[in-house]
């Protein structure tokens, strides 16, 4: 019995390390943290809802394992857009701070899940206590604050290539998978002011690039680390 809740601890401390969150903190640290920081561990089964959007963000979530799948629409449900969270991973990290503290998806578990959840006030302390940690959050907030910078750059005067990939890297988190942009395609480029021929064009290209691939109502991304490169590439 000893030996299970050892090997059960070990493995939580190596999935704790992978987080970006705690890159570079050592495991003597991670004990510490685990000691001093109060942790709830919650578990989900498939289909069980881990939070709905607008729901207030009064804590990081941490999933440790298993898959939650993320949805985010806009108020009409026109436009919605699906990404995995696999474990490691923390949900919707950026929006614990700031005006808008609620998140902005609807997470389900799609398979057995293992979540970690540190409440908000605990999780200030531990910033104060540790650079690593401190340095690492603000690495991943500067991260999606420059989405902004990019997109603009990309909207402003960008190819629409390079808006669409704004749109899809703006609503997903890095480590978002499995990524499914649901509309239909007037809908879309009517958002994007272009005839439909340019849109397909534009369609046409991502897909002859191994980027995406679409259908008339989604578009399936198959490598986000590509769609981002397309914003990357132009500053």
């Amino acid at each position: 019995m000893t030996t299970s809740l050892t090997s059960k601890t070990q493995s939580m401390y190596e999935n704790l390390m992978t987080l970006p969150l705690f890159k570079g903190v050592s495991r003597e640290k991670i004990s510490e943290i685990v000691g001093k920081v109060p942790l709830s561990f919650i578990k989900y089964r498939p289909g069980d809802k881990v939070m709905d959007s607008g729901d207030p963000c009064t804590g990081l979530l941490f999933v440790l394992n298993g898959s939650v799948r993320l949805t985010l629409s806009n108020a009409t449900d026109r436009l919605r857009i699906l990404q995995t969270l696999e474990g490691p991973a923390v949900i919707s990290p950026d929006f614990l701070f700031g005006r808008d503290t609620s998140y902005p998806s609807t997470g389900e578990a799609i398979s057995p899940v293992s979540i970690i959840r540190i409440e908000k006030k605990d999780f200030i302390e531990l910033l104060r206590d540790d650079e690593i940690v401190t340095y690492n959050y603000l690495n991943i907030l500067s991260t999606n604050a420059q989405k902004a910078v990019n997109g603009v750059l990309a909207l402003t005067a960008g190819s629409l290539e390079e808006r669409i990939a704004f749109w899809i890297i703006a609503l997903t988190q890095l480590s978002g998978k499995d990524i499914v942009l649901q509309a239909k395609h007037r809908d879309l480029y009517t958002l994007f002011g272009v005839q439909r021929s340019s849109f397909l064009a534009a369609l046409e290209s991502l897909k002859a690039r191994g980027i995406i691939t679409y259908t008339p109502t989604e578009i399936h991304v198959v490598s986000r680390r590509e769609l981002r490169a397309i914003l990357i590439n132009r500053l």
